[in-house]
């Protein structure tokens, strides 16, 4: 499986919106001629698949034991990828965290749900990457936690212009899979 076929899930699902005359606001604030909808991509078991396979691909070599992010983008962007280990040769036991956006109020008041031990490694994934902010807050979150976390993931980066200057301020290296370059050139649907 290529990138390509999964840059062409994204045009055929319409994840890859481009409107150059009215733009899209972003979860940032900003105006972006560009949406992207890792959703619709995640929500559909081929492009779910893809994913995850060009993922594990790319991540099987680093060295952590749990993947997670901020709810609700991370949840099945970190599952797909820790199942697709598990089924995979040799197999990877990849276990998943969500780190809520706040500490729930009621029961153990937890910021992050998951089975963990401070100490272990975590990765921090996240759908889209645009300027960090998320993937920051979810690694500030796990290392309050104990969790060691040195690098993230995203399945694109439209962060365009911006540099990785917030991410390498708080020490994270990030592995993705597509940038916007990507998604705004045309693939030609399969036969």
């Amino acid at each position: 499986m290529s990138k390509d076929a999964l840059i062409q899930a994204f045009h055929d699902l319409e994840a890859f919106k481009w409107n150059d005359h009215e733009g899209f606001r972003l979860a940032s604030g900003k105006i972006s001629p560009y949406y992207v909808d890792c959703r619709i991509v995640l929500a559909h078991p081929y492009s779910r698949h893809l994913v995850a396979q060009l993922a594990f691909d790319l991540l099987n070599s680093l060295d952590f034991v749990l993947i997670g992010g901020l709810e609700i983008g991370a949840i099945p962007l970190a599952t797909s990828i820790s199942d697709f280990a598990f089924t995979s040769s040799p197999k990877r036991e990849w276990r998943t965290f969500v780190v809520r956006k706040q500490p729930k109020d009621h029961g153990l008041v937890k910021l992050i749900e998951g089975t963990f031990t401070p100490g272990e490694r975590a990765l921090v994934v996240d759908d889209v990457l645009t300027t960090g902010g998320s993937l920051i807050k979810a690694t500030d979150a796990a290392r309050q936690q104990g969790l060691e976390v040195s690098h993230t993931f995203v399945i694109v980066d439209r962060s365009e212009d911006q540099s990785y200057e917030p991410l390498t301020q708080h020490s994270l290296h990030v592995h993705t899979l597509l940038t916007l370059e990507d998604l705004k050139r045309t693939v030609p649907s399969s036969p």
